[in-house]
């Protein structure tokens, strides 16, 4: 089965598709390693200048996630954009993030999502980091997020973002997921739940790591280019 759409696109690309497009150079395929539909309006939206056919992981066949065993926030992004690109043989993007909290040692860190139990959810997250934080002063923290794409059986390049606030005393806002509504921003005077998503996207940790990828694509559409075979994607859904 074969994904329809995918490499081999001729035609006259677009004004603005920089170095790449100019080359004469085919459209590439991008897998999303994320099934999250937020993240994936917001990649694409950052990446629709560029000659990319962007897919997620609802348009192939199922797989088992990888372990997120990393020491830290590259080694969980590179995984996991390794782990698709390699299975689906197609480039990949993935990205790992999470909330450092400097007087609890760093935590939540790298076990963000596993905080509070693997069947927690968001509140349940936010309520117990309060508790830990209660009758502290240093309530300093910041979120961080690595950017990975993966060639299939090849190279990586990594993007890193943060954004520095501090932990809130009580839950504000309904806005974004995790631990949006106890991250206060102090530029934006808000938490991040308070923010809509486009005032999020300006400030935060993500944000900030896929407009670094965004203003060196062009670079990077070459360099996937030199090392990538363009194979068609396979295990993809008709």
């Amino acid at each position: 089965m074969r994904l329809k759409n995918t490499v081999r696109h001729h035609g006259i690309f677009p004004d603005g598709f920089g170095r790449y497009a100019a080359a004469g150079n085919h459209w590439i395929p991008l897998l999303l390693s994320t099934s999250n539909k937020g993240k994936i309006s917001e990649i694409k939206d950052l990446l629709k200048n560029f000659p990319v056919r962007i897919k997620d992981l609802d348009a192939f066949d199922p797989v088992a996630p990888p372990v997120e065993d990393g020491s830290n926030f590259t080694e969980n992004a590179c995984k996991k954009a390794r782990y698709y690109a390699d299975h689906y043989q197609i480039p990949a993007l993935a990205d790992d993030s999470g909330l450092v909290v400097e007087a609890l040692g760093g935590m939540p860190g790298i076990h963000s999502a596993r905080y509070a139990g693997i069947d927690a959810t968001d509140t349940d997250r936010c309520i117990k980091l309060l508790r830990e934080m209660t009758g502290v002063a240093d309530r300093k923290a910041y979120f961080q997020c690595v950017v990975c794409i993966a060639i299939p059986n090849g190279p990586v390049k990594t993007y890193s973002g943060t954004c520095e606030g501090r932990i809130a005393e009580t839950m504000q806002g309904y806005n974004g997921f995790g631990y949006d509504p106890v991250f206060y921003c102090p530029s934006m005077k808000k938490t991040f739940a308070q923010l809509s998503r486009q005032e999020k996207g300006a400030v935060s940790h993500r944000g900030n790591a896929l407009k670094m990828l965004q203003q060196d694509f062009d670079e990077v559409l070459m360099w996937m280019h030199r090392n990538w075979t363009g194979k068609q994607p396979s295990c993809s859904k008709r």
